[in-house]
């Protein structure tokens, strides 16, 4: 007679928000709505994206078999509207949800995967991707991987090997591939192989002058500074104003901004000389706004 080991008893229901909360989940999340202002469509589409991920890690427990979700993304939008933010926290959800092992963002460029000479793509690719392994691969601008007007190019090398290894370990690797909408687009259809291993394109769109002056109240009160009335008047204008220009990149363009204001509020202040108080030293004024080139080539135009 041969002993047979015990069937383990499947649970008789289970409490998803309890297994939610537990894992962490909606910790993640709030912390993602702390970091990040507006943005109520990627939002929704992470949530949806986690309760996916969670209902098939309950479904284990049911001993529900079925095959492994895929997971690798793409995330479109113009510079600056949170794509590596979102990326980092989605990291964070695999692997507390326990789809990847280790959950770190390893981010690149072409540069990182692309050799320049024969023999020097591939070992640069799987080098990095040894890296990323256990966690998520984010490849920023992902369309300049494939050049097709220089026929001496390797990014397809580097294509080949990216391709092969979603297949493969996508067990154990989530790759996102980010970039403007439109060249994201003409990339997919110049390498179908990697849209069939695609699940999920989430557009980030651009912010409004609402929200991109909320953005900028955050990151002053972070640094202990606050604008005067005046200032937040000559904010507005400012933003208005730069959005008109080349090259806007939306948070990260309204970033670069308060740091050239905040050197002018300091060589002001210093200037003046005397004594000054904690009022001056964390006030930006409307002068140090209206200073800016963008506002002074509007008011020429």
């Amino acid at each position: 007679m041969t002993d047979t080991a015990p069937t383990a008893e499947l649970p008789a229901q289970v409490d998803l928000r309890a297994e939610f909360d537990s894992a962490g989940i909606a910790d993640i999340l709030a912390s993602l709505d702390r970091e990040l202002v507006g943005l109520v469509p990627v939002k929704t589409r992470i949530r949806e994206i986690s309760s996916l991920l969670l209902v098939e890690k309950v479904r284990k427990k049911f001993a529900l078999s079925s095959e492994p979700p895929t997971l690798h993304m793409s995330f479109t939008g113009n510079p600056g509207t949170g794509k590596t933010t979102v990326a980092l926290r989605m990291a964070d959800i695999l692997h507390k949800l326990g789809f990847v092992r280790r959950g770190h963002l390893v981010s690149v460029t072409r540069d990182d995967l692309v050799g320049q000479y024969i023999g020097h793509t591939a070992p640069k690719t799987k080098e990095i991707l040894k890296k990323a392994m256990g966690g998520v691969l984010f490849i920023d601008e992902a369309y300049y991987l494939y050049r097709p007007e220089n026929e001496r190019d390797y990014g397809q090398e580097a294509i080949e090997i990216l391709l092969q290894v979603m297949e493969n370990h996508r067990e154990d690797l989530v790759v996102i591939l980010a970039g403007y909408a439109d060249r994201m687009d003409k990339f997919f259809a110049s390498n179908p192989g990697f849209r069939s291993r695609i699940a999920h394109h989430i557009d980030f769109p651009d912010y409004s002058d609402a929200e991109l002056l909320k953005i900028a109240e955050i990151l002053l009160a972070q640094q202990n500074y606050h604008l005067s009335p005046a200032a937040r008047g000559a904010l507005v204008t400012y933003i208005a104003a730069r959005r008109q220009q080349p090259h806007f990149a939306n948070a990260r363009s309204i970033r670069n901004a308060l740091d050239r204001a905040r050197l002018r509020q300091a060589n002001r202040i210093f200037d003046a000389g005397g004594a000054v108080g904690i009022d001056a030293l964390s006030t930006i004024e409307a002068p140090d706004i209206l200073a800016s080139r963008v506002l002074q080539e509007a008011t020429k135009g």
